[in-house]
């Protein structure tokens, strides 16, 4: 007989307490795989931002406008020759009227630039070409497309919390996602046509804020510096950092809440921890007259000790599976979908990536590991008198 084989065969002997213990390790480690999902997707738009990108913002604020002349500035090669191009975008807004879809992402943007430096937007390029020459054209995500039930040709009317009225728009491109960065939900249509409506007067000319692609990553925080510089002597200055700071500039507020999941991730392990150590150490007492006659007939406490912490272990791991076949099942084929394609605004990738699931595995059997070792010492160090004498 070896540790393996006599911790298994434990774990029938108290079935209805092995199936419980293993069910609540498996609900441990999906609820723990649900919230450092709920926090990997949150990061993913700054853990996954382009190096070679820049943004440009009001240094106030982003809810406050530059003036569109600044694009001019930074498409100078003689000011900034580690440039290789720019665009810019408003932020529109956007709303469903009928609130199919209550809110999503809707950006005014620069018809000639904007997916040529956004290029984790694939767009088919007869319908690119199409949205250049329609004043009124839009480019929606796949997911959004399929939320308003709309396709390529037709109209769709749009509502905005800062533009008043109905905005009537031509759905001429649908754009796929090639990377987590993209949201799959957002509405793109052209700058002009937004700047050009007379309910647009109060912010006409003016953009909301500046991408630029750079040559060398390596001297983004130089082409920060000049840039803000430039612009530090004009009524408007500017704040310019890594695409990854300007998306983390948006978490910060967020900030609270996130350290909270991660608190509670935490005590989820850790509460998992404690059922595995009173679920052994009741396991251990009931069968400390059989160590007992174990150690009588020759089995020395290194063995015992073993024998143990392997079906502690074992049990951690058995769990532990059935929570991470558990997440694959609900978080990646169920949940996850439904997240994208309902608030992709915030989760445009809402799935358990492998790292995580490895993680829930790990920390599963991790905490069968050490929830057996103080009941191993004590066995393997009790005499073999005591052991024997011993009657639960």
């Amino acid at each position: 007989m070896n540790g393996a084989t006599y911790a298994s065969r434990n774990l029938l002997r108290r079935k209805g307490r092995t199936i419980l213990t293993v069910l609540a390790v498996a609900v441990a480690v999906l609820i723990f795989c649900l919230i450092r999902t709920v926090v990997v997707a949150w990061n993913a738009g700054a853990d996954e931002a382009a190096q070679d990108r820049l943004a440009t913002r009001h240094k106030v604020s982003i809810t406050m406008q530059l003036p569109k002349r600044y694009i001019d500035d930074l498409r100078d090669p003689a000011k900034f020759p580690g440039i290789k191009a720019s665009t810019w975008a408003n932020w529109f807004g956007a709303k469903d009227p009928r609130e199919r879809v209550p809110f999503f992402a809707g950006f005014a943007v620069d018809p000639n630039t904007w997916f040529d430096v956004m290029d984790e937007m694939k767009v088919d390029p007869a319908q690119l070409a199409e949205w250049k020459t329609t004043n009124n054209g839009a480019i929606l995500g796949d997911l959004l497309a399929k939320s308003l039930e709309v396709k390529v040709g037709d109209d769709v009317t749009i509502a905005s919390d800062i533009f008043p009225g109905d905005w009537k728009f031509k759905v001429v491109g649908i754009y796929e996602p090639l990377r987590k960065t993209a949201d799959r939900n957002s509405f793109v249509f052209r700058w002009d046509f937004l700047n050009n409506d007379p309910r647009s007067a109060f912010m006409k000319e003016q953009i909301g804020w500046v991408i630029s692609r750079i040559d060398q990553p390596g001297q983004s925080a130089a082409i920060s510096r000049a840039i803000d510089k430039l612009f530090d002597e004009r009524d408007d200055q500017t704040i310019t950092m890594s695409e990854r700071a300007f998306q983390l500039s948006f978490l910060g507020g967020f900030a609270a809440v996130l350290s909270a999941f991660t608190i509670v991730s935490i005590a989820i392990l850790v509460i998992m921890g404690l059922i595995l150590a009173n679920t052994i150490s009741m396991s251990v007492r009931e069968r400390t007259n059989e160590y007992g006659v174990l150690r009588a007939i020759g089995f020395l406490p290194g063995y015992l000790f073993r024998f143990i912490v392997g079906e502690a272990l074992l049990v951690g791991v058995v769990g532990g599976v059935f929570g991470v076949l558990m997440t694959m099942g609900l978080i990646n084929g169920l949940l996850g979908p439904m997240i994208e394609e309902n608030m992709g605004a915030f989760f445009p990738y809402f799935r358990t990536p492998y790292s995580v699931l490895a993680a829930g595995l790990g920390f599963a059997a991790l905490g069968g590991l050490i929830s057996g070792i103080v009941p191993a010492v004590l066995v393997s160090r009790r005499k073999v008198t005591d052991a024997l004498r011993r009657v639960d």
